[in-house]
């Protein structure tokens, strides 16, 4: 296997007080609070003009016409950082994804139920942003794309591996992992805050990020994101951070 598994999916906690990313790809079985963010709320306005000028934008791309409110997009967490879950370095980077032959690697680890789920939803050639999670500063680094959809994951059978899991069977599987692809690096990196100070904004006004998954349900791994979500959060790589 390319990495040691890098997904861990039980009791996640949230961004960088504890781990869950890809590797962490990790997940919740409880909620608790939201991730933590210092950020405050967002200034009067500060997210309003970027919400309008963007939603002006896509308005006179598609003739005024709503987007239909669909995932089509995801938002996969990774460690950046070096952390062992039961001997193992879960690390997983987006340049360690670069390394990767054909920059192409296994998804593996998951082990929450609507994270897999999430999984095996995903479609080839749909686009995810690639999240480095559980580091001192969380954030959006690059962009991937499914080039496999969900199939057995190896690991729940691999006694030596961190997400062995005994009551999987092989005729009948738990757990699923796709096949990511890099595509490229965002043109910055967008941090958590930053997209925070924009969904409090969007909760106030009616802007695409009000329903975020990612503040919703943050300590998932893997998380859905519609047109408008992916479009939006997208956008702010062409922006100077605030």
């Amino acid at each position: 296997m390319p990495w040691p598994s890098r997904k861990r999916d039980k009791g996640a906690v949230a961004d960088k007080k504890e781990p869950d990313a890809k590797i962490a790809k990790t997940e919740e079985e409880t909620e608790d609070k939201e991730e933590e963010e210092k950020s405050t709320k967002p200034p009067a306005g500060s997210s309003k003009s970027g919400w309008k000028n963007w939603k002006k934008a896509k308005e006179s791309d598609s003739g005024g016409e709503e987007s239909k409110i669909t995932y089509c997009h995801w938002l996969l967490k990774s460690e950046p950082e070096s952390r062992l879950e039961k001997g193992v370095d879960v690390k997983f980077s987006i340049e360690d994804l670069k390394a990767q032959p054909n920059q192409t690697t296994f998804w593996e680890g998951v082990r929450n139920y609507q994270a897999r789920n999430f999984l095996r939803a995903m479609k080839l050639g749909q686009q995810a942003f690639f999240y480095h999670s559980n580091c001192k500063e969380p954030g959006i680094v690059g962009i991937v794309k499914i080039v496999k959809e969900a199939y057995p994951d190896h690991t729940q059978f691999d006694q030596k591996d961190p997400h062995y899991d005994s009551s999987s069977r092989k005729e009948n599987p738990k757990w699923s992992m796709v096949d990511v692809q890099f595509v490229r690096m965002t043109k910055r990196f967008i941090p958590l805050s930053e997209i925070k100070t924009h969904h409090l904004a969007h909760k106030a006004d009616g802007g695409p990020l009000k329903n975020m998954m990612l503040f919703s349900r943050q300590r998932l791994s893997i998380q859905p994101l519609t047109q408008e979500e992916f479009d939006f959060v997208l956008s702010l790589e062409e922006e100077k951070p605030h």
